[in-house]
């Protein structure tokens, strides 16, 4: 890349590098320089926009969390079947790269470190995710359409636990919807 060119959306552009490496390699293939290499940017472009790889890891784990995030479910509340509402959010926030993400914060002390400071406790996707469906949950509880008794925090992190155990075997590849519903069917039950 020569020097000097004007780059637009660089952050974007480096972090949908990373997303494609983490896709298609793994989190042990995530460098700077693969990053660099994948958006086609000389390295130092990653150094001028982020302090250091893992401040860069951080970002994309927040961008790329936004994007996935189980977020229109509030507005979902009282529309439709419940357990299909949630098997949709399921499935969409599983088959993102939020389920790639997983083993990269994982991998990754120093980036669990920095997340800590959005995330206090659990892995970042998962323990938002749980939280999003406990939320929504409760507002169907409200209006009568989960069970009264059922505790909708732990329902959410049910789902996702079980949800992430089924998406995560990549032998077996992503479960089919069905599968999802019978998930969320057996726990919402």
């Amino acid at each position: 890349m020569p020097t000097g060119v004007a780059l637009r959306d660089v952050r974007q552009q480096l972090f949908d590098a990373a997303e494609r490496i983490l896709l298609r390699d793994g989190p042990s293939a995530l460098t700077s320089r693969a990053v660099t290499d994948e958006a086609g940017v000389a390295k130092g472009v990653l150094h001028k926009h982020f302090a250091d790889f893992d401040g860069f890891l951080a970002d994309f784990v927040l961008d790329r969390f936004q994007q996935t995030a189980t977020g229109d479910l509030p507005e979902l509340v009282g529309v439709g079947s419940v357990a299909e509402n949630v098997t949709n959010a399921l499935t969409a926030l599983f088959s993102s790269v939020a389920l790639a993400i997983v083993p990269l914060v994982t991998f990754r002390d120093e980036l669990r470190t920095r997340l800590r400071e959005t995330w206090p406790a659990g892995i970042p996707v998962l323990t938002d995710g749980a939280i999003m469906l406990g939320e929504y949950l409760a507002a169907e509880q409200r209006l009568g359409r989960v069970d009264a008794y059922a505790d909708p925090e732990t329902l959410g992190a049910m789902l996702i636990g079980t949800a992430h155990l089924r998406f995560a075997d990549r032998s077996a590849g992503p479960p089919t919807p069905e599968a999802v519903r019978t998930i969320v069917d057996s726990v919402l039950r």
